[in-house]
């Protein structure tokens, strides 16, 4: 009997274990697709959205959608997307890395349940702080709220001196706001979901040779139309 019980519990385990791989996946595949709408209609935002000239300068970027808020103007903060950077030599964009993105959230966010980031990294230092474990915007990166318009060359101060720039929408209202105080760090258990394995964001947004996957095909044409050059 007790032979009997356990083969059962082995078997709906097995039954299980791939019905939740798949779940996990498709729930990789569903923020995929959601970081292609946002990055889609913050770059078309009416006449205030990222400016075209900042995207064709970013070095890398980072897709947060439907970050999740408690609290009334100030709380808790929590987000999962994904960061990806150009490959070197300009030749388009790398794989996506999981993100986690945990922090205060501010007065645009006021009245909104769910709201949705974009963070244009400017810089190879800034790269740097998107490669680390995990790290502060505006404490271990300066970070600014992003300028926003068709064309950002008269608000080239900002765009030059900070590392990053940050845009955010809740209920339709966009704007660049200055996420400081939030945390972003590599979404481990995301990117075991998404290849399969265990690897690093490093190796996933600078290693050349990882192909990204099949439900990453939207946000990399949204990134591609958006984005088609870099320009120095």
């Amino acid at each position: 009997m007790r032979t009997k019980l356990f083969t059962i519990l082995a078997m709906g385990a097995l039954v299980i274990t791939p019905m939740a791989m798949a779940e996990k996946e498709s729930a990789a595949a569903d923020r995929l697709d959601a970081a292609a709408d946002v990055l889609r209609d913050m770059m078309h935002a009416d006449d205030k959205g990222i400016p075209q000239d900042l995207m064709n300068r970013a070095q890398c970027v980072v897709v947060i959608p439907n970050m999740k808020k408690a609290g009334f103007i100030w709380g808790a903060k929590y987000g999962r997307g994904y960061a990806v950077c150009r490959r070197r030599g300009g030749s388009g964009w790398t794989a996506p890395a999981a993100m986690r993105i945990e922090g205060g959230s501010f007065g645009l966010q006021i009245g909104g349940s769910e709201s949705d980031a974009v963070v244009l990294v400017n810089n190879e230092s800034g790269m740097k702080h998107l490669l680390s474990d995990k790290f502060t915007l505006g404490g271990d990166a300066t970070a600014a709220a992003g300028p926003v318009g068709r064309d950002a060359s008269a608000q080239t101060d900002v765009a030059l001196h900070a590392e990053m720039l940050s845009y955010s929408r809740s209920r339709g209202l966009f704007a660049g706001i200055a996420l400081e105080g939030a945390t972003l760090r590599p979404d481990k258990d995301a990117d075991r979901e998404l290849y399969g394995r265990d690897i690093t964001n490093r190796e996933i947004l600078t290693g050349g040779d990882i192909k990204p996957p099949v439900a990453a095909e939207k946000l990399e044409r949204a990134l591609n139309r958006e984005s088609a050059r870099k320009e120095n």
